[in-house]
């Protein structure tokens, strides 16, 4: 592979990671360039970079995800590459390979290799190939609830039916007994389809208070492969990561090695090129099985750079360039521990519904051992349209108990003015005893806040639904008036209250 230089690389993203990615850039001396959507026309990420071309309307199906005018974006800039960040189309093999087509690099995986690896089933089907272990489940897509219930008999309920395409989370249901398989078929179709446009699903025997175990790997040109040790994702909430950690307690050096050899080899198999996550499940007796591979930058990938020293944007760089892969997994040793936990716009005292709007002012953690990668700011509107995650505050130290305590009082330290977020909920989540053993499971969550019965009755969180959609009403018709500042809600004070 030939090696190139890079002079402008257009990010195809927008908040934290796009302001994280531009920053990598600078230090390597290439210029970068932002894309915005109607709602993202002053967004820090779009201040941070040299130049920034309009996408669309503030639907990200609309701007962020139109392949055709992120291309368009590019060529005006005369950028030479295409960073996808993750999310929107980070994981697409047809945006990776329009990209090609319009005579730029794309900084991330093959297209063919994210094909193979885009769906679960494809993937699961390459994994097996390979020999890499895999959740017993169905032999691909489920074609009607007949087979899937003959499927059920045959792995023993309970039994999980999952999306192919896609993740977060959605598209999956737990089925203990033939009737939630019933409904669960139905809904779990229902579901994939609307978030992903493919309504296919397989099935998966459940095991049983699993961790949450993924492997960061990084392959060179030259079709060599390394893994930088693995990261514990197991404090989740329907599915989805709250706090992340690197190393895990579960696994000790020999299990290490283990997976992360077979995270290489799977990586190879498929012709894997640039960096990607390999997620498992780690049972009570530590026998893993492979979940699912992400042909993208990670959101935790920073507790990864820590305790490893690897700036990953700028390997993905260097991949995408050509140049070989200089890190030697003979060099690769952990340093100290990292924990990471994401701050949301969102309401822990009505089931997590989501609460955009105007930050009024913001106040985000420092000090020692403390990384803060955030996208927003005082007096930014945090969009409806979008994820709307405020903050990343990553804790670094000589041990595990050192980095839990700098980053209990790293959340103490944060303080958002004008909306709701969750960060009190994840100071009461480092502290519970289960967290500080380090001896949850993907369970905890769920049961944490289940025994603190943090959800509350129906009629509150209807209420608190249609709040917020008269909320985000009249701030869309505020804002469609002529203004010459950012329309501001009354403000709600301070929210740095403790979480009970």
């Amino acid at each position: 592979m030939s090696q190139k230089s890079f002079r402008r690389v257009l990010i195809a993203n927008r908040g934290e990671i796009a302001v994280r990615v531009a920053r990598t850039l600078r230090d390597l001396e290439i210029t970068p360039v932002a894309i915005y959507s109607e709602a993202d026309r002053i967004a820090p990420h779009v201040r941070v970079c040299d130049m920034a071309f309009p996408v669309g309307p503030a639907a990200a199906r609309e701007s962020y995800l139109r392949i055709d005018h992120v291309i368009e974006a590019a060529r005006l800039a005369a950028a030479d590459a295409i960073h996808p960040g993750y999310g929107f189309l980070a994981e697409n093999p047809n945006f990776a390979q329009a990209v090609v087509d319009a005579g730029m690099t794309f900084i991330g995986p093959p297209a063919q290799a994210m094909r193979v690896m885009g769906t679960k089933t494809s993937a699961r089907e390459a994994m097996i190939k390979a020999g890499v272990p895999v959740v017993p489940g169905s032999d691909g897509p489920l074609t009607s609830l007949e087979e899937a219930k003959r499927w059920a008999d045959k792995l023993g309920y309970p039994v999980m039916l999952k999306a192919a395409a896609g993740g977060g989370g959605k598209g999956m249901r737990l089925a203990n007994n033939v009737d939630e398989l019933e409904s669960g078929f139905r809904a779990a179709r229902s579901e994939a389809h609307n978030a992903f446009g493919d309504d296919t699903v397989y099935m998966e025997k459940v095991i049983v208070n699993p961790r949450h175990i993924e492997i960061q790997i990084l392959s060179g040109p030259d079709s060599k492969t390394v893994y930088l040790g693995e990261r514990e994702c197991s404090m989740q909430r329907r599915h989805q990561k709250v706090i992340e950690e690197s190393p895990s307690l579960a696994v000790s050096d020999e299990l290490r090695h283990k997976m992360g050899g077979i995270a290489c080899k799977a990586a190879e198999s498929v012709g894997y090129v640039g960096a990607g996550t390999l997620e498992f499940l780690l049972d009570e007796q530590k026998n893993f099985y492979f979940l699912e591979m992400n042909a993208r930058l990670q959101v935790e990938h920073p507790v990864t750079e820590r305790v490893y020293g690897v700036d990953l944007v700028e390997e993905q760089v260097r991949i995408a360039q050509g140049q070989p892969l200089r890190l030697k997994q003979e060099n690769l040793r952990a340093t100290g521990h990292a924990i990471e936990a994401r701050v949301y716009a969102e309401d822990p005292h009505a089931d997590f519904i989501p609460c955009p709007g105007f930050i009024e002012d913001l106040v985000l953690p420092q000090g020692p051992g403390v990384r803060v990668d955030s996208g927003v700011t005082s007096h930014f509107e945090v969009p409806r349209h979008y994820d709307p995650m405020i903050a990343k505050i990553i804790a670094w130290g000589e041990d595990r108990e050192r980095a839990r305590r700098r980053l209990s009082r790293a959340l103490g330290e944060t303080a958002v003015k004008g909306i709701t977020t969750n960060t009190s909920f994840l100071r009461c989540m480092v502290e519970q005893e289960e967290f500080k053993r380090g001896t949850y499971n993907t369970n905890t969550v769920a049961e944490l806040l289940e025994r603190k019965g943090a959800r509350p009755p129906e009629e509150i969180l209807t209420m608190a639904v249609a709040a917020t959609v008269i909320n985000a009403y009249r701030r869309d018709t505020k804002s469609s008036q002529p203004t010459k500042t950012p329309p501001s809600p009354k403000s709600s004070g301070w929210r740095n209250a403790l979480w009970r």
